[in-house]
């Protein structure tokens, strides 16, 4: 079956929100220094100029929990990969205030710099909240499809942690389904609690306090890679 690995086709808006005079310039200005290059690996050598643990996040939003992360272990290099203009903004506007040099951004598709990372050499992958495609035709644009899952795995080192938060009952439902099918993932879940509570070290984003604010239940799956 076709998923995200064989469609690369971003769907709907790169922009939104008319960028104001400041944030227009975070764009210019701080992006291309902060942006993984174009061509080559992407490693922590050619990002950060050292070896160093690397995470990586899929589809950052508007960079809370990609800012929160970065500052709680500033010894990491981070990757975030965002297709949205005013979301990238809005992680720009995190790396500034919080002074933040360990994170890198891509406005893009992130499975392209996903390819280019070494085999191996993530110690933590992110994808929270992503586009849940509620409508079954369209179940092959999912994330979590074994494509992007495969590399998922190939990148990640043995043992490290992917996690995946959701607050759509079909795609919980659906990734626990997909998930299941695979022996090289460990679910770390052993109650019903330690995928309804959000752990201590993932910060809270304002996405995660509107679904609740409207009552949605909000999902934290964590695997390791086997």
């Amino acid at each position: 079956m076709n998923d995200p690995t064989t469609i690369r086709r971003l769907y709907g808006r790169s922009t939104g929100r008319k960028l104001r005079i400041g944030q227009a310039g975070l764009v210019e200005d701080l992006l291309p220094r902060v942006s993984v290059p174009e061509e080559g690996p992407v490693d922590a050598r050619t990002l950060f100029g050292e070896d160093r643990p690397l995470e990586f996040e899929i589809g950052f939003g508007a960079g809370e929990h990609l800012a929160g992360q970065a500052a709680a272990r500033p010894d990491h290099g981070f990757i975030g990969c965002e297709p949205f203009l005013n979301g990238v903004v809005g992680a720009l506007m995190h790396i500034r205030d919080r002074d933040l040099d360990n994170v890198r951004l891509h406005m893009g598709d992130a499975l392209e710099i996903l390819e280019r990372v070494p085999d191996e050499s993530l110690d933590r992958l992110y994808l929270l909240h992503p586009d849940p495609w509620r409508k079954a035709r369209h179940a092959k644009r999912r994330m979590v499809n074994h494509g992007p899952l495969d590399m998922i795995h190939a990148k990640l080192k043995p043992g490290a942690e992917f996690r995946l938060g959701t607050d759509d009952p079909t795609y919980c439902h659906w990734s626990m389904m997909v998930m299941n099918q695979r022996r090289d993932f460990e679910w770390q879940a052993r109650t019903a609690a330690d995928f309804l509570t959000r752990p201590a070290d993932w910060p809270e984003t304002r996405y995660e306090r509107k679904a609740r604010k409207a009552g949605r239940e909000v999902w934290y799956f964590r695997y390791t890679r086997v």
